[in-house]
């Protein structure tokens, strides 16, 4: 099988904790031919959509480490045509590019990707929660989105809430989320118009949140595959910030889902499938869904860490795509018989 990974440079990979690392291992080490490339990498030619690709060396023998293993990877560069790849892994940072998915567009029928072209389109940003239906905010607190500064002003207000969190729209990683108090509503004006006019676009949406009692002791990530959960862990924040992000100064523990939780991931599994949203973490606090994760989910090397290494999220998550591709190819074989079947009749 061939995987082609379309994600953030090879350089800035972290190699001990990089979740799409310890993907490319686990795909280098049962033998299948693994390249990577940026989204700005895709490219047209003769009308075939390619892209400029490093492609990884084949090992006789994996390295354990993961760190070790990307120290030994050798690169070669070459222009490869997607539609040749069994399955494309998507794996780049927000914001999603729409160009990139025009691109991937004209391959989609040919290819297996992970997630669907439609599903990242519809879940690339922190609003696909409302997707979910919840106007009882059972699993999702109060949220509201808008450009308006007057509006966010007043719901702040009006809010029984003493803490709300603000964020950007198209955040990630625990990026611009703070927390706000009415105690201190002389700063939410200037604020809100940092977060409203800052950046290149002309405004910004911010999304106002209700503050979940318990935020402070942190969040739970949870890493659902097909709709299923295969891993969690407990981040907790550190010591000068409210953020549990690891890429905020956050830790990892272990963690067991609660009955809430569990109940969570069964009503918004089927529908995260429906999409094909295959491989997604969601964030959980006291058992309500505060964001969806869908472009490059990570947490699978610090999952592994705190369970030292016996559940191997890595292993499952290729196990699936390779049934997936296998699924793919066998339906395509059926097909072409069937029509020798009808063309010799």
């Amino acid at each position: 099988m061939n995987i082609c990974f379309i994600m953030y440079p090879w350089e800035d990979i972290d190699p001990e904790n990089d979740t799409s690392l310890a993907l490319i291992k686990e795909c280098v080490k049962r033998g299948h031919g693994v390249a990577t490339c940026t989204p700005s990498n895709l490219t047209i030619r003769d009308s075939v959509t390619n892209a400029f690709c490093k492609v990884v060396k084949r090992m006789d023998k994996c390295p354990n480490a993961l760190k070790t293993f990307y120290n030994k990877v050798q690169l070669r560069d070459e222009m490869l045509p997607l539609a040749g790849f069994d399955a494309i892994f998507f794996r780049a940072n927000p914001p999603l590019d729409p160009i990139m998915l025009n691109f991937l567009d004209s391959v989609k029928d040919d290819v297996f990707i992970v997630n669907s072209l439609q599903g990242m389109r519809e879940a690339n940003n922190k609003l696909y929660t409302a997707a979910f239906g919840d106007a009882h905010s059972n699993i999702i607190p109060n949220t509201h989105v808008s450009k308006n500064k007057n509006y966010l002003i007043r719901q702040i207000k009006e809010s029984k809430a003493d803490k709300m969190i603000i964020k950007p729209l198209n955040g990630f990683g625990g990026s611009g989320v703070i927390l706000i108090e009415k105690s201190a509503m002389n700063n939410i004006n200037s604020l809100l118009d940092f977060y409203i006019t800052s950046g290149d676009d002309d405004s910004n949406y911010v999304i106002l949140q209700d503050y979940i009692e318990g935020a402070d002791k942190g969040d739970v990530r949870i890493l659902l595959l097909n709709g299923e959960p295969v891993g969690a862990m407990k981040r907790v924040p550190g010591q000068d910030d409210h953020r549990s992000n690891v890429t905020a100064g956050g830790s990892v523990q272990k963690h067991s889902l609660t009955k809430e939780e569990k109940a969570l991931c069964k009503q918004i599994g089927p529908k995260l499938v429906k999409d094909g949203l295959y491989f997604v973490g969601i964030d959980v606090i006291g058992g309500k869904l505060v964001e969806v994760n869908v472009m490059s989910p990570g947490g699978i090397t610090y999952i592994n860490k705190v369970y030292k290494n016996k559940r191997k999220v890595e292993e499952k998550v290729i196990d699936f795509l390779e049934s997936k591709v296998i699924d793919k190819l066998q339906k395509f074989d059926r097909i072409t018989k069937l029509r020798k079947t009808v063309d010799e009749a």
